[in-house]
């Protein structure tokens, strides 16, 4: 059974940081492209960041310079290092995986609230 868990939301200041973790099973999981979305109230799921599987990363435009996202094949994880939140980052955090070598798959964790409010 294939589960993605995301952790590591909460409420946090402006100008803070948090660290949001993925921890997956029943996956292979160096064969995938790890992947953060979000979803503001309201609003369609958004990108925010990827790691392929051969480490190169993107970003979307709005959390560059201030998000980090990195991979531990290891542990089968991934991470978003947020710094210099905003009120506009408030959303739900998905974990997504695509696989991008052999048959292509795609799934996604349940979320996980971030808030950022004074």
């Amino acid at each position: 059974q294939v589960q993605l868990v995301e952790s590591g939301g909460g409420l946090v200041q402006p100008g803070g940081s948090l660290r949001l973790s993925c921890k997956t099973s029943g996956i292979n999981y160096i064969f995938y492209d790890m992947a953060w979305y979000r979803q503001a109230s309201g609003k369609q799921r958004e990108f925010v960041a990827r790691v392929t599987r051969m480490g190169g990363t993107n970003y979307a435009d709005s959390v560059k310079g201030r998000f980090t996202i990195s991979r531990d094949n290891a542990k089968s994880t991934v991470s978003l290092q947020m710094n210099g939140l905003r009120p506009e980052d408030t959303a739900i955090y998905y974990c997504n995986a695509i696989r991008s070598l052999g048959a292509r798959a795609e799934h996604w964790g349940q979320g996980t609230q971030v808030t950022v409010s004074s």
